[in-house]
Protein backbone atom coordinates (compact mmCIF):
# COMPACT_ATOMS: atom_id res chain seq x y z
CA UNK A 1 0.00 0.00 0.00
CA UNK A 2 1.27 3.47 -0.83
CA UNK A 3 1.48 6.37 1.54
CA UNK A 4 -1.77 7.76 2.91
CA UNK A 5 -0.52 11.32 2.63
CA UNK A 6 0.84 13.54 -0.10
CA UNK A 7 3.66 16.04 0.32
CA UNK A 8 4.02 19.00 -2.02
CA UNK A 9 6.25 22.07 -1.90
CA UNK A 10 5.84 25.73 -2.72
CA UNK A 11 7.83 26.79 -5.78
CA UNK A 12 10.64 28.14 -3.58
CA UNK A 13 10.41 25.04 -1.32
CA UNK A 14 10.13 27.30 1.74
CA UNK A 15 6.79 25.73 2.66
CA UNK A 16 5.57 22.15 2.41
CA UNK A 17 1.99 20.92 2.38
CA UNK A 18 1.19 17.58 3.99
CA UNK A 19 -2.27 16.38 2.94
CA UNK A 20 -4.08 13.48 4.58
CA UNK A 21 -5.37 11.42 1.64
CA UNK A 22 -8.06 9.11 3.01
CA UNK A 23 -11.13 11.17 2.08
CA UNK A 24 -13.25 8.01 1.72
CA UNK A 25 -12.52 7.38 5.44
CA UNK A 26 -12.87 11.03 6.42
CA UNK A 27 -9.10 11.13 6.76
CA UNK A 28 -9.22 8.85 9.77
CA UNK A 29 -5.83 8.54 11.44
CA UNK A 30 -4.91 4.91 10.95
CA UNK A 31 -1.60 3.60 12.29
CA UNK A 32 -0.13 3.76 8.80
CA UNK A 33 -1.34 7.31 8.20
CA UNK A 34 0.10 8.39 11.54
CA UNK A 35 3.44 6.80 10.67
CA UNK A 36 3.36 8.41 7.23
CA UNK A 37 2.91 11.84 8.83
CA UNK A 38 5.64 11.11 11.39
CA UNK A 39 8.07 10.09 8.65
CA UNK A 40 7.22 13.10 6.50
CA UNK A 41 7.77 15.50 9.40
CA UNK A 42 11.15 13.93 10.06
CA UNK A 43 12.15 14.39 6.42
CA UNK A 44 10.89 17.97 6.27
CA UNK A 45 12.63 18.94 9.51
CA UNK A 46 15.91 17.95 7.88
CA UNK A 47 15.29 19.87 4.64
CA UNK A 48 17.30 23.13 4.84
CA UNK A 49 14.94 24.88 2.41
CA UNK A 50 11.77 24.29 4.45
CA UNK A 51 10.66 27.02 6.86
CA UNK A 52 7.09 25.94 7.57
CA UNK A 53 4.78 22.97 7.10
CA UNK A 54 1.03 23.03 6.51
CA UNK A 55 -1.20 20.06 7.36
CA UNK A 56 -4.63 19.67 5.80
CA UNK A 57 -7.12 17.01 4.74
CA UNK A 58 -8.22 15.96 1.29
CA UNK A 59 -11.92 16.50 0.59
CA UNK A 60 -14.27 18.29 2.98
CA UNK A 61 -13.07 16.82 6.31
CA UNK A 62 -9.82 17.70 8.07
CA UNK A 63 -9.82 14.46 10.06
CA UNK A 64 -12.47 12.45 11.88
CA UNK A 65 -9.87 11.16 14.36
CA UNK A 66 -8.42 7.72 14.94
CA UNK A 67 -9.60 4.87 12.73
CA UNK A 68 -11.94 3.11 15.15
CA UNK A 69 -11.92 -0.13 13.13
CA UNK A 70 -8.33 -0.59 14.26
CA UNK A 71 -9.40 -0.76 17.90
CA UNK A 72 -11.47 -3.85 17.08
CA UNK A 73 -8.44 -5.42 15.42
CA UNK A 74 -6.24 -4.43 18.38
CA UNK A 75 -8.59 -6.24 20.77
CA UNK A 76 -8.16 -9.41 18.72
CA UNK A 77 -4.45 -9.05 17.96
CA UNK A 78 -2.36 -7.95 20.97
CA UNK A 79 0.74 -7.36 18.84
CA UNK A 80 -1.17 -4.95 16.64
CA UNK A 81 -2.59 -3.28 19.74
CA UNK A 82 0.93 -2.53 20.92
CA UNK A 83 1.86 -1.13 17.51
CA UNK A 84 -1.31 0.97 17.37
CA UNK A 85 -0.31 2.84 20.52
CA UNK A 86 3.37 2.96 19.59
CA UNK A 87 2.47 4.64 16.30
CA UNK A 88 0.27 7.08 18.20
CA UNK A 89 3.10 7.97 20.57
CA UNK A 90 5.51 8.54 17.67
CA UNK A 91 2.92 10.69 15.89
CA UNK A 92 2.13 12.94 18.85
CA UNK A 93 5.77 13.31 19.84
CA UNK A 94 6.73 14.25 16.26
CA UNK A 95 4.09 16.98 16.26
CA UNK A 96 4.98 18.29 19.72
CA UNK A 97 8.69 18.54 18.94
CA UNK A 98 8.59 19.63 15.29
CA UNK A 99 11.27 22.34 15.08
CA UNK A 100 9.59 24.66 12.57
CA UNK A 101 6.20 26.40 12.37
CA UNK A 102 3.30 23.99 11.81
CA UNK A 103 0.06 25.35 10.36
CA UNK A 104 -3.23 23.47 10.34
CA UNK A 105 -5.40 24.37 7.36
CA UNK A 106 -8.64 23.07 8.85
CA UNK A 107 -10.77 22.46 5.78
CA UNK A 108 -13.72 20.85 7.59
CA UNK A 109 -14.56 18.92 10.76
CA UNK A 110 -11.64 18.16 13.07
CA UNK A 111 -12.85 15.58 15.54
CA UNK A 112 -11.23 13.59 18.35
CA UNK A 113 -7.67 12.81 17.20
CA UNK A 114 -8.22 15.19 14.29
CA UNK A 115 -8.93 17.94 16.83
CA UNK A 116 -5.69 16.97 18.60
CA UNK A 117 -3.78 17.16 15.32
CA UNK A 118 -4.99 20.71 14.73
CA UNK A 119 -4.26 21.73 18.32
CA UNK A 120 -0.70 20.39 18.09
CA UNK A 121 0.02 22.77 15.23
CA UNK A 122 1.28 26.27 16.00
CA UNK A 123 -1.40 28.07 13.98
CA UNK A 124 -4.88 27.00 12.96
CA UNK A 125 -6.60 28.66 10.02
CA UNK A 126 -10.14 27.34 9.77
CA UNK A 127 -12.57 27.25 6.90
CA UNK A 128 -16.03 28.42 7.87
CA UNK A 129 -17.24 24.81 7.54
CA UNK A 130 -14.83 23.60 10.23
CA UNK A 131 -16.06 22.32 13.56
CA UNK A 132 -14.29 20.80 16.51
CA UNK A 133 -15.26 18.22 19.14
CA UNK A 134 -14.05 15.40 21.35
CA UNK A 135 -16.82 12.81 20.82
CA UNK A 136 -14.48 10.12 22.15
CA UNK A 137 -14.95 11.47 25.69
CA UNK A 138 -17.77 8.91 26.07
CA UNK A 139 -15.56 5.89 25.45
CA UNK A 140 -11.88 6.82 25.66
CA UNK A 141 -9.21 9.17 26.93
CA UNK A 142 -8.92 12.77 25.79
CA UNK A 143 -5.54 14.19 24.80
CA UNK A 144 -5.81 17.07 27.25
CA UNK A 145 -2.42 18.73 27.84
CA UNK A 146 -1.94 20.40 24.42
CA UNK A 147 -5.47 21.82 24.50
CA UNK A 148 -4.95 23.16 28.02
CA UNK A 149 -1.64 24.73 26.96
CA UNK A 150 -3.37 26.48 24.08
CA UNK A 151 -6.62 27.81 25.57
CA UNK A 152 -6.30 27.40 29.33
CA UNK A 153 -8.13 25.28 31.85
CA UNK A 154 -11.63 26.72 31.63
CA UNK A 155 -12.09 26.12 27.91
CA UNK A 156 -10.11 22.87 27.88
CA UNK A 157 -12.22 21.41 30.70
CA UNK A 158 -15.44 22.47 28.99
CA UNK A 159 -14.55 20.82 25.69
CA UNK A 160 -12.99 17.73 27.28
CA UNK A 161 -15.64 16.98 29.89
CA UNK A 162 -18.74 17.69 27.78
CA UNK A 163 -17.59 16.66 24.30
CA UNK A 164 -19.70 19.45 22.87
CA UNK A 165 -19.07 20.52 19.30
CA UNK A 166 -18.09 24.08 18.45
CA UNK A 167 -18.32 25.66 15.03
CA UNK A 168 -15.63 27.80 13.45
CA UNK A 169 -17.05 31.05 14.81
CA UNK A 170 -17.06 29.80 18.40
CA UNK A 171 -13.62 28.25 17.92
CA UNK A 172 -12.35 31.70 16.98
CA UNK A 173 -14.03 33.29 20.00
CA UNK A 174 -12.48 30.70 22.31
CA UNK A 175 -9.06 31.16 20.60
CA UNK A 176 -9.02 27.54 19.48
CA UNK A 177 -8.26 28.87 15.99
CA UNK A 178 -6.42 31.98 14.85
CA UNK A 179 -8.59 32.90 11.87
CA UNK A 180 -11.73 31.82 10.06
CA UNK A 181 -12.05 32.31 6.31
CA UNK A 182 -14.50 31.24 3.64
CA UNK A 183 -13.86 27.70 2.48
CA UNK A 184 -12.75 28.85 -0.96
CA UNK A 185 -10.26 31.32 0.57
CA UNK A 186 -8.50 28.85 2.86
CA UNK A 187 -5.66 27.85 0.54
CA UNK A 188 -4.87 31.43 -0.44
CA UNK A 189 -4.88 32.65 3.15
CA UNK A 190 -2.57 29.87 4.29
CA UNK A 191 -0.27 30.56 1.35
CA UNK A 192 -0.07 34.21 2.42
CA UNK A 193 0.82 33.18 5.98
CA UNK A 194 3.56 30.80 4.88
CA UNK A 195 4.96 33.47 2.57
CA UNK A 196 5.19 35.81 5.54
CA UNK A 197 6.94 33.15 7.61
CA UNK A 198 9.40 32.56 4.76
CA UNK A 199 10.68 36.13 5.19
CA UNK A 200 12.41 35.06 8.42
CA UNK A 201 15.73 33.21 8.51
CA UNK A 202 15.26 29.51 9.14
CA UNK A 203 17.61 29.57 12.13
CA UNK A 204 15.50 32.30 13.78
CA UNK A 205 12.35 30.24 13.30
CA UNK A 206 14.06 27.21 14.81
CA UNK A 207 15.19 29.20 17.86
CA UNK A 208 11.74 30.67 18.39
CA UNK A 209 10.05 27.31 17.98
CA UNK A 210 12.46 25.82 20.54
CA UNK A 211 11.31 28.47 23.03
CA UNK A 212 7.67 27.65 22.25
CA UNK A 213 8.26 23.95 22.85
CA UNK A 214 10.19 24.60 26.05
CA UNK A 215 7.59 27.03 27.40
CA UNK A 216 4.69 24.66 26.64
CA UNK A 217 6.39 22.03 28.81
CA UNK A 218 4.24 19.23 27.37
CA UNK A 219 5.84 16.01 28.50
CA UNK A 220 6.67 13.37 25.91
CA UNK A 221 4.59 10.74 27.65
CA UNK A 222 2.47 7.99 26.07
CA UNK A 223 -0.63 9.18 24.22
CA UNK A 224 -3.05 8.11 26.93
CA UNK A 225 -1.16 10.23 29.47
CA UNK A 226 -1.02 13.43 27.42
Amino acid sequence: MGRLISVTHAPDRASALVTLTRPEKKNALSAQLRDDVTAALGELAGDPAVKSVVITGEGNVFSAGFDLTEFTRAAEEPAFGMELWASSDRFHHALITFPLPLIAAVNGPALAGGFDLAILCDLRIAASSARFAHPEFTFGDIVYSPLHDLVGGAVARDLSLTGRAIDAAEALRLQVVNEVVADHDLAARVEAITAGIAAAPRENLIRTKAKIIRRAAIELVPTLDL
